[in-house]
Parts: C-alpha cells; structure tokens; sequence
C-alpha cells in the first residue's frame, strides 16, 4: 500500500486503498491484498497476465507487475496480435500481486460477473527505468505468456477514445512487428482459461451450480437482474440456450487440471503462429520457435514478501 513517503507518482497509479474502497469482502471472493511484496528491478522478468471479465461489458484486465501491485488496464476489446491494430487501453485501479490467479464469479457489487484467467506469463521491460516510461507515456515491454508473446507497447493518448475526465488513464496497447505478430484473431481462436481449461459457463457451473437450474427463482433488483443477464450472456456465448439449461452433477462434470489447460493453451499459441507464419511468410514455425511455447511463469502467489 502507498504511503505519503511512497515513490512512485500518483498520477500514474492508483494505490491498493482505492482497489479496497471498491470493494465488499464480506461479499466478493476477489483477494483482499494484504500482503506486502517486493518485485524485480530493471530488466528482470516480472508477472503478468490477462483476466477475461464478463460484467455489464465483456472486456479484458491487462495486468503488469510493478512496485509489488498489478498495474491494470481494461481493454474493451482485448488484445491483438496485428500491429497495424491498436486497442485502447483504460488505467484502473491497481490491483493486488494475488489477484493475478484469480478467476471465479462475483456475485454483486464493483465488478459484479464472471472472471477468466485468460493468459499469464512474465513480462521484461525493453527499457532501464519503467518509472521514467510510464511518466513518460510510452512502456515497451516483451511479454512471455501462453497465448500472447514477443514485443508490444503501451502508449499513452491525449484523450483518443476516452472523456476529458479521463486524462492520464487512456492508454494504446500495440504489437510490434515480430516473429509472434500475425493475423489470427487471438481471442476468437484461444478464448478459454489457462487456469481450468474451460470458459464462463463452467467458471459458472464450478463456482455457482445453481444457476443451471432452469427453475430458480430470478434475481430481483438492478443489480440481480444485470447478474441474470451476465449468466444469460455465459450460456449464449457456449451456445446454450439459458431456458433449455440443466444442472451438471459438480461429481461427475469433467475437470481439466491447471497443468492440462495450460499445456493445451501452449500448442493452441504454437498452432495459431504457426498458421499465421505460413500464411504471412509461407512457412511453418520451426522447432526452436517451438520450443519456445511454454512461458516461464512465476505464480504470484508465491512472491517474497517485502
């Protein structure tokens, strides 16, 4: 948490109190971030990942590791592989280095709806002082996930996109041209989570079982009616009709272990490039390209506290 002898400048980050001001955890199953950590200086990989949320808006939470907290940014649209493709790119509130494993459902209130942990892998700042970039409005970083890697970019606009309120927190998130850039659509082709290996409707099914009742009394209120049409939008994206929906015996309901799900989003990654290299070059990916797949991933949950 930030103090007024903190050094990092306020106008680029949010501290950990307005993460916590938002949010009930009597309630919510989102991490507290009590703990204190301590992260890499310099050039040193630090954790990333990427979070698919299903709230009034789908979007995704691009999360960088910094100073002991997760500075964020919601990309409506989520991550592209094409350069010539820019994405905005909204600062939000820091959250805690934990909440880079979470994925789970949010019953009400801030940020009420289903969260997905859609990549994870380690990021490595391209300059000396990461301060200096993001002050600057303009952070190079290369990312080692499953699903996105190589070079990109976060640029800072003039208002592109976004209210005059929000000054400072409109952002571009960009790739640069390299081996891991192409055409495929990485959110259309790898959607599910590289935690379970499934997708909303079974984060919903796994954490909240009743809502595949057919006959369960609706949510009443605006809050539970917009949670109504979050499951709704769950079913619809599987392909499931919500009034036509059964329940699945948590017993029996096939599980895919976090091991299985991230190996299977490494050959996802792989044949993805792989198509986009024979498309853009004429060629396959080699066996060295390959072997890179499998990111170095440090779980943030097991970072050393300051």
């Amino acid at each position: 948490m930030s103090s007024k002898n903190d050094s990092r400048p306020h106008f680029l980050t949010v501290a950990l109190d307005e993460y916590k001001r938002k949010r009930n955890f009597k309630e919510s199953p989102e991490p507290a971030g009590d703990r204190n950590h301590r992260s890499p200086d310099g050039r040193a990989a630090r954790f990333f990942c990427v979070q698919k949320h299903l709230a009034s808006h789908l979007h995704y939470d691009f999360r960088l590791e910094h100073n002991g907290v997760l500075l964020s940014w919601a990309v409506p649209k989520g991550p592209s592989l094409d350069p010539s493709t820019k994405r905005l790119a909204m600062q939000v509130e820091d959250h805690p280095l934990e909440y880079g494993e979470f994925e789970g459902v949010i019953p009400s209130g801030y940020g009420a709806g289903i969260v997905m942990l859609w990549d994870q892998g380690t990021w490595t700042p391209e300059v000396d002082d990461v301060e200096a970039a993001l002050r600057k409005g303009d952070l190079k970083i290369t990312l080692n996930g499953y699903k996105l890697k190589g070079s990109w970019v976060l640029v800072r606009t003039r208002g592109w996109g976004s209210s005059s309120r929000d000054t400072g927190r409109s952002w571009l998130l960009i790739k640069h041209r390299d081996e891991w850039a192409g055409t495929v659509d990485i959110v259309e082709f790898a959607p599910a989570s590289v935690k379970s290996g499934g997708d909303f409707a079974d984060i919903l099914a796994s954490d909240r079982p009743e809502i595949w009742v057919s006959h369960r009394p609706a949510q009443t209120g605006e809050a539970g009616q917009m949670f109504e049409r979050i499951v709704a939008r769950a079913l619809e994206m599987r392909g499931t009709n919500p009034s036509e929906s059964q329940p699945t015996p948590r017993t029996t309901r096939r599980r895919t272990t976090p091991a299985a799900a991230t190996t299977r989003a490494s050959k996802t990654a792989v044949a993805g490039k792989t198509a986009v290299a024979r498309k853009t070059a004429g060629a396959g990916k080699t066996a060295g390209a390959t072997k890179r797949a499998t990111p170095t991933t440090a779980s943030p949950a097991k970072k050393r506290r300051g």
